[in-house]
Order: structure tokens, then sequence, then C-alpha cells
């Protein structure tokens, strides 16, 4: 029976090559459906650059997770790195860095789901789809809809399917096979045609070319499930490479076929560069796609932000009552406090309709690379010192910190900026009042064991968390 058992666990093992594509069919999102355009209107052709950058701090965070995922198999997040590491009050803020950078993802989700809406129905205010979209959803998490992982493995593939529908329909375009030759490639040559807004322009957009990457710390977590947990630095290098490749190419082809003034954050740069008379169907299929993938990863970012929360509460770093279930089944009160935080998303919707998408964004996008600076920081105190991790370590946090700069010298983005500093402090103040309070009751809250707990489903991927 031990052997059978064993076997049956070694088949749900991943190859390092499987986790390399799951990860590739995760990570692709809104954030580059939609994001790429903001990036380009901000950047110009030069963003290119931005992407291939970002994927190298990308590497350095999965690398530095994948490692200590395989050092300490005891643990299995970045939360109980960041404890380890640095203290109850690091669990406490990564921790809760983490759900706002969740929390604000889906507010970004949510705005992407009602322009890519609003491209069959421009007269119904944004709002109104975000509030049916949060609707929806909320409902599948509550429900517990076992048949959703099923679903969002076929949604995973049509979204693969997606970006490679545009790279076959963009070269038959641009060779002449369809359009007669219509579309001709307007390559950008010379610094002003690649960098139409100076240098300020390009580092300005390299925190949207950063969230595109963003899920990377769950890919991270993931690697505990590889038959060989030393491949998993192999499999983020390929991963990467893989985004890199397909972002770069796809952005690439989008600017040679689309004039730069067309770009904006209201389309998505891949059905304009598809806008044709001779194919007048394929942006209208195409968005559609866009609507379903964008659905599918709110959603698991729904599951994602449910189970933490839980966690949360469970370890004693949020109000018990958000661990409770109602008629032990319904994560009703956890669901109560996300729906509220979508609200708030919705009603930036209602009364800044312009700028909502850019502002939440540009906010999440920060959050994600607070909690990727926690990551490096542990993997510093955690990992077994060496010049080369070192080196990679601090390139890292520099490229963190560029991007993060750089987000002040843009009026669309500096708001969110504010944003993000607001519930940090937010976040540090609640952290300083609950170490506080621990510390007049002489003692820490003591974690939960690993059996029991919440899971993460990410894509169709059910995820356990290790606790704090």
């Amino acid at each position: 029976m031990k052997q059978t058992s064993s076997k049956t666990e070694d088949d749900k093992k991943l190859k390092w090559w499987q986790l390399s594509l799951l990860g590739i069919a995760g990570t692709i999102g809104t954030g580059y459906f939609l994001g790429s355009g903001l990036a380009i209107s901000m950047g110009g052709p030069a963003v290119l650059l931005a992407y291939i950058l970002a994927a190298g701090g990308t590497y350095v965070v999965f690398d530095a997770l994948a490692r200590m995922t395989a050092e300490h198999p005891e643990q299995g997040s970045f939360r109980s790195y960041a404890k380890k590491a640095f203290g109850s009050w690091a669990g406490f803020g990564s921790g809760w860095v983490y759900w706002f950078s969740e929390l604000l993802i889906m507010g970004s989700q949510l705005t992407a789901l009602s322009i890519f809406s609003r491209f069959w129905f421009p007269a119904v205010p944004m709002w109104v789809f975000a509030a049916g979209f949060a609707a929806v959803s909320l409902l599948i998490v509550f429900f517990g809809n076992k048949g959703f992982d099923r679903v969002e493995n076929i949604l995973a593939v049509i979204k693969v399917a997606a970006i490679l529908m545009f790279l076959v329909i963009a070269a038959a375009l641009l060779a002449g096979w369809i359009g007669g030759g219509k579309f001709t490639p307007k390559v950008p040559l010379g610094v002003k045609a690649l960098f139409p807004s100076g240098g300020i322009g390009l580092w300005s957009a390299f925190i949207f070319a950063f969230y595109a990457y963003g899920g990377i710390e769950v890919l991270g977590i993931m690697s505990y499930r590889l038959k060989k947990p030393e491949e998993a630095p192999k499999a983020g290098k390929v991963m990467l490479l893989g985004l890199a490749g397909v972002y770069v190419l796809s952005i690439g082809l989008a600017v040679i076929m689309v004039p730069l003034s067309a770009f904006n954050p209201k389309e998505s740069p891949f059905v304009l560069a598809l806008s044709s008379d001779h194919l007048a169907f394929v942006p209208h299929l195409f968005n559609g796609v866009l609507i379903i993938a964008g659905f599918s990863t709110m959603t698991a970012s729904l599951y994602a932000i449910t189970s933490m929360m839980i966690t949360l509460a469970q370890e004693g770093d949020a109000p018990k009552l958000f661990s409770k279930k109602w008629k032990d089944k319904y994560p009703f009160y956890a669901l109560c406090l996300i729906a509220a935080g979508l609200i708030g998303a919705i009603m930036m919707s209602l009364w800044l309709p312009g700028k909502v998408y850019e502002y939440i964004t540009t906010a999440a996008g920060l959050m994600i690379l607070y909690n990727w600076s926690f990551i490096l920081l542990s993997a510093g105190r955690l990992l077994k010192p060496s010049l080369l991790s070192g080196v990679k370590r601090w390139t890292g946090l520099v490229l963190i910190a560029v991007a993060v700069a750089g987000t002040l010298f843009h009026a669309l983005s500096r708001p969110g900026f504010y944003i993000s500093l607001l519930i940090v402090l937010l976040i540090a103040l609640s952290d300083w009042i609950v170490q506080h309070y621990r510390g007049k009751k002489g003692g820490t809250h003591e974690s939960h064991s690993l059996q029991g707990g919440p899971e993460f489903r990410i894509t169709g991927i059910r995820l356990r968390k290790n606790k704090v």
C-alpha cells in the first residue's frame, strides 16, 4: 500500500518543463493584453528594452524563492521566509502586502475586462461591467465550483492560442498574404523614433513591464511540486525566456503595424493591430478571447486572495472572524471583506472612468514589487552567501527600485505610487499595533501546521500554502 501511495504521489509531481509551461500560461494576463498598450504609449518602441530588463529582474526573484523552497522544505511561502529572516513583523507585513497587491490586481483586471467589454458596448458605463464581473466571480468562489479548476486549464490553453493566433495573423498581414499588402511595417529608426518621450518616458513605463510578469512568486512556491526541486532555477529560466520572447515578439509586431499615436490605455494593442477591412471579425474574436482569459485570471486571483485572508486570520495576523466559514463550508466573511475592496475599485470606475486603469495598475504593480523586495531581502538572510547570489540579489533590488522611482515622473503613474504608499503606511501602522499588543501579552502567535491549511487555486492548479 505504501508503494502504491508513493507512486501516486510521484505521478502528481511536475517535470521542470511542465512548470515552465504552466508558468507561461499562468502569468500572461490583462497586464500583458492591455497594460502593454499603456507601456507603449508612455515609453514608445524602446519599451521592448524594459520588458527584457523586467524579465531579468523577475528571474532573480523566482530564482531566490525557488532556492529557498528547495533548501527549506518545511517552508512553502514568502511569508514564512520573511518571518524566519526578520521576525513576526515581517511575516505580517509580507502577507498583507501580498493580499493588497492581489486585491489591486483584481481591481486592475476588473477595469481591463470593462474596457474590453466596451469594445462592443461603448455607451455602457465601465462600473456596470465591473460590478457584473465582480459579482459572478464572487459567486463562483463562494460556492466553491469544483469544475472551475478544469475550466481554468482550458482557458489557459485558449489564452496561449490567442497569442499564437495574433502572431500568425500579424505575420500574414505584414507579408501581404492577407489584405493585399496594405500593411507595410513601419520600423522605428533613430533615437527620436525609438524614444519619443525620451528616457523619462521609458523609465515611467518600466513598472508596466514588471507588472506583465506578476504572479511569479506563486510559481516559486509551486517549485516544491517538482520531481527534482534543484531544477527549479532551470524551469524559471526557460519560463522567463519564453515569456520575454512572446512579449517582445508580439509587442514588436504591434509597434511596427500601428502608428504610435494610436496606442492608448483604452484598447488592447493587439486588437488595434488586427483591425483590418479584410478581417473584420478577427478583432471581435480576439476581444472575446481576452475577456475569457481575463475573467479566468481574475477568478484565480480571487481564490488566492480568499485563501490568504483565511490563512492570515488563522495565524493571528487578521481578525479571527475572517477564518470562519458560514455553515462550515462557505468563506462568507473573507469574501465580504474582499467584496468591500472590489466595491472601491468599482467606485473608482464610476468617479474616474478615464484614468482608473492607469492608477490601479500602477499601484498593483508597485505592491507586487514591494513583496518581491521582501523575497530578495529574505533570501539574503536565509541562503548560503556567495558572490554570484549577492550580485543577482542586488541587481534585482536595483531594478525594482528603478521601476518604483520611475512612477514618480509621469502624471498617469504618480497617483498609483501615492496609493501604494498609503497602503504600505496603513500596513506598517497595523503591524506596529499588532506587534505591540503581542508584546504586552508576552509572546508571539504560534503557527498552525501544514495539514488542513487553505489551498491556492491558480489557473487550475491546486497549490497548498505552507503556513508560517
